[in-house]
């Protein structure tokens, strides 16, 4: 018995500015996973939570997240999907009803009963069951289980699973999405996951007796204890410093026999335009980078002063522009207004402007990503001042 396992979608996402929606990365991964499935053939697909990046999605992530069931849907294979920290446990159950009776298993709320499917047989050694947790923290447990003694995570996911009725002598997968660890020992997490050392640890041990461990909330792919007990990390990178983890895909895993290890396997699956971090001074950025691999690659430059703020802000590149090495000099920004950015203005920086540069000492981070240039757009809260 086979199935995928993904995780941290992050339906909506944007880096510094620039939709992943918009430019088609999510899009285009969508649409690889989907030749996967049809190639792999799995009995399920296993989603471990933070199918959206915020409680409150757009519509064109909400189209996405249809497109993605209703392709499974027509291909019979079943979905079990659970909500994460960044979703809407109601948002995203709206219609699950309806939707289990397309094979479409999710488990928005908790709930004293786990959603638990069972898939009867699938490979001729026995009945595998799904339980489905999504993300919980202890004042919810303690209310769900009527226990005012859970006042941790670990505490709270060890009484809950232990009110369930799992017949350990069969098949049992777990999907959960927690903050998993080995002794209390921290993984290397991505900047754009946003947890406080140390906060809602789960040791791996409380998942003992499950045959795997379906994990979400972590970004990079990695197990936790032992090899069963698995972080699938999120399909794409969604920050510069998650350029430096293992190399992302779905998993895929095959159940044999009860009591053997399962077979784990990772499916690579490119990103659109894949992210990378070069560090430099301004002058050896400019010329290795910007009058070469940027324009000629026809790539989107990301910049951010890492000796200030250590993070990245964006340059955009508007449409309908032919770029050169004549357009270094005449770098026109233009900044629309959004949310996060307050002030808006529009310049543009003559030669002139380009000696103020190089007299700057501080060390720039830059990301190159592999899309359409054109002549970039900086914000001006960014913009580089002698």
């Amino acid at each position: 018995m086979k199935f995928l396992h993904i995780a941290d979608l992050h339906f909506g996402k944007s880096v510094h500015g620039v939709s992943l929606l918009e430019n088609g990365d999510q899009t285009a991964w969508v649409q690889c996973f989907l030749r996967l499935a049809e190639e792999v053939k799995p009995d399920a697909v296993v989603v471990a939570g933070d199918v959206y990046d915020r409680s409150a999605p757009s519509g064109d992530a909400v189209a996405l997240l249809d497109c993605l069931l209703t392709a499974l849907a027509e291909r019979h294979i079943p979905v079990m999907m659970i909500a994460g920290n960044h979703d809407s446990g109601q948002r995203l159950s709206f219609g699950g009803s309806l939707l289990a009776r397309q094979n479409i298993y999710i488990a928005g709320v908790l709930s004293k009963e786990l959603t638990h499917v069972t898939l009867p047989d699938p490979d001729g050694h026995g009945p595998v069951t799904f339980w489905l947790m999504p993300y919980i923290f202890p004042a919810l447990a303690a209310q769900v289980l009527e226990d005012e003694d859970i006042r941790d995570y670990d505490t709270a996911v060890r009484k809950l699973l232990a009110a369930q009725n799992v017949d350990f002598t069969q098949r049992n997968v777990i999907v959960a999405h927690q903050n998993v660890t080995e002794n209390g020992a921290e993984a290397l997490r991505g900047g754009s996951e946003s947890m406080v050392g140390g906060v809602g640890q789960v040791d791996y041990t409380a998942f003992d007796g499950f045959d795997y461990a379906a994990l979400g909330h972590i970004h990079a792919a990695y197990h936790v204890g032992r090899a069963s007990v698995r972080y699938a990390g999120s399909p794409l990178c969604y920050h510069f410093s998650e350029t430096r983890q293992p190399t992302k895909g779905p998993v895929l895993v095959e159940l044999g026999v009860k009591g053997e290890e399962p077979k784990i396997q990772t499916c690579l699956i490119p990103p659109l335009h894949p992210m990378r971090e070069v560090k430099g001074s301004w002058e050896q950025l400019r010329d290795s980078e910007l009058g070469q691999a940027a324009y000629r690659r026809r790539s989107p430059v990301f910049f951010g002063d890492s000796a200030k703020t250590g993070e990245a802000s964006s340059w955009r590149s508007p449409r309908n522009t032919i770029p050169s090495e004549r357009c270094l000099p005449h770098i026109r920004a233009r900044h629309r207004r959004k949310s996060r950015w307050r002030n808006c203005f529009q310049t543009s920086m003559q030669p002139a402007t380009t000696a103020l540069l190089r007299r700057r000492t501080t060390w720039l981070c830059c990301i190159l990503r592999e899309s359409m240039c054109g002549m970039p757009n900086l914000p001006a809260s960014r913009m580089p001042m002698g």
